[in-house]
């Protein structure tokens, strides 16, 4: 029997879907599922869902719910982290605070000050994660979902854990760019690499053809000029349905990743709400926000209006009408160790000459195969040499960043985020201090190890 233990189970719908794609493989459905969250109430909304889920397809699996994380990770195989510490209070001083100082972030989870900042509040949590993984499960595979993907899983390589980062964002945009070129998903093939959402699509094919030309034609004409978005589909933020569609979020208004396209050669992973948060271009004051992206996608504001237990009913009724999986990666890692049957993903892992021209240590996104033997990352060679000065501007932050939990330096925290693209085009040295030194104060209940006085 598998164990699979879920840290942070308790969130809004995500652990759901995770339990969906785990019982959609036959090999795991005698799984034991261990969901362990602070919250015991939220950890129990999710495994109810799931008991629901088993008994109505009369799997064996177990369902287990604990505050006790110990407990969780005890003899696990294969450990899936997915919390965000501080939740919806801590969210809003990372976006909140910044914006008083004129950096509007769309999301704030990956770079700039409300990814530092969530990083620095999660550390801790890895670093105990951690230390009870090498003692209670020293052989299983973390898997991380949660955000900053980078820095989380660039702490937890220095801290000694096999961890793999796991995103959506490859799938979302490849299935995009098809549908932008109306070919077949099932016909393309494609090389990407760089780093969590800001991997660069490397090449772009169908059978022998060369589809880049095609795509940089068809998306210039599209995208690089205002358009009418009235139509589009709203967007919730959960993004593991296999095509969405053109929404506010994916596909309708692509201007700011057509824009990085045309100058830097290639197209990227990530939306064009959250590309624009991680260079200096897009994002200088508020009607060069609209005129780049017309109609707002805000993440704080989709989280804070939330309806778990409504959303949660409505994953689960459609599970229940059809048991297939997602877009996401884990299960297919699963099933893959277990059952030894091969597979290619794309994973956030160690650098290690995988990609030279980005620094050994961080955290690249590659093509990784996996197998019984586990994940084997792919070396795909160095990157187009502007694309790689791209990443290393935000890999600067990541390490820094990194480099002030592991030292439990303040001075680095403000270091990290002065090297944020956004905020250094924005505001002085003196202004980054001073917000740094807010966001530390209004978070200090999650930051002790920083605060002052």
């Amino acid at each position: 029997m598998t164990k699979i233990a879920i840290i942070g189970a308790g969130g809004y719908v995500f652990p759901l879907r995770l339990v969906g794609d785990i019982l959609s493989f036959p090999p795991l459905r005698d799984s034991s599922l261990a969901l362990m969250d602070l919250d015991l109430g939220r950890a129990e909304r999710t495994a109810n869902a799931a008991r629901d889920l088993i008994a109505h397809y009369q799997f064996p699996a177990r369902v287990d719910t604990t505050t006790d994380r110990r407990r969780a990770l005890d003899g696990a195989d294969y450990v899936i982290v997915t919390f965000q510490v501080g939740g919806i209070e801590a969210y809003r001083l990372d976006v909140e605070i910044p914006r008083e100082y004129g950096i509007d972030q769309t999301v704030g989870d990956t770079l700039g000050p409300g990814g530092v900042f969530r990083f620095l509040r999660s550390a801790p949590a890895y670093q105990a994660i951690a230390a009870d993984v090498r003692e209670l499960c020293p052989d299983s595979l973390l898997i991380n979902y949660a955000n900053p993907m980078a820095m989380n899983c660039w702490l937890l390589s220095r801290l000694g854990i096999n961890t793999v980062g796991l995103c959506h964002s490859v799938q979302g945009t490849s299935r995009m760019l098809a549908r932008q070129l109306d070919v077949a998903y099932d016909e393309v093939r494609f090389v990407a690499a760089g780093i969590n959402h800001q991997a660069w699509f490397l090449d772009f094919r169908r059978g022998d053809e060369d589809l880049y030309p095609r795509l940089r034609e068809v998306m210039i004409r599209r995208h690089l000029k205002p358009h009418d978005t009235a139509d589009l589909a709203e967007d919730r933020g959960e993004h593991s349905a296999p095509d969405r569609g053109a929404s506010t979020y994916e596909g309708g208004n692509e201007r700011v990743r057509t824009e990085i396209m045309a100058a830097f050669g290639y197209f990227h992973t990530e939306s064009s709400h959250h590309a624009s948060e991680y260079l200096p271009y897009f994002r200088k004051n508020a009607d060069l926000v609209h005129e780049f992206i017309s109609r707002r996608w805000d993440y704080y504001e989709i989280c804070a209006a939330h309806d778990e237990t409504g959303r949660t009913s409505e994953l689960l009724n459609g599970l229940k009408r059809e048991l297939a999986p997602s877009v996401e990666y884990g299960a297919l890692i699963v099933d893959s160790m277990v059952t030894g049957h091969p597979r290619v993903v794309y994973g956030n892992v160690e650098n290690r000459r995988l990609i030279p021209n980005l620094p050994d240590g961080c955290c690249v996104e590659v093509p990784c195969l996996v197998d019984g033997n586990g994940i084997q990352p792919t070396s795909v060679g160095p990157l187009p040499p502007q694309c790689a000065a791209v990443n290393r501007t935000n890999v600067n932050v990541q390490e820094l960043a990194v480099e002030a939990v592991i030292a439990q330096n303040r001075d680095q925290i403000y270091h990290a985020v002065m090297l944020d693209p956004l905020t250094g085009a924005l505001l002085t040295l003196a202004q980054i201090r001073e917000m740094v030194d807010r966001m530390i104060d209004a978070q200090r209940a999650w930051l002790p190890e920083f605060a002052r006085g």
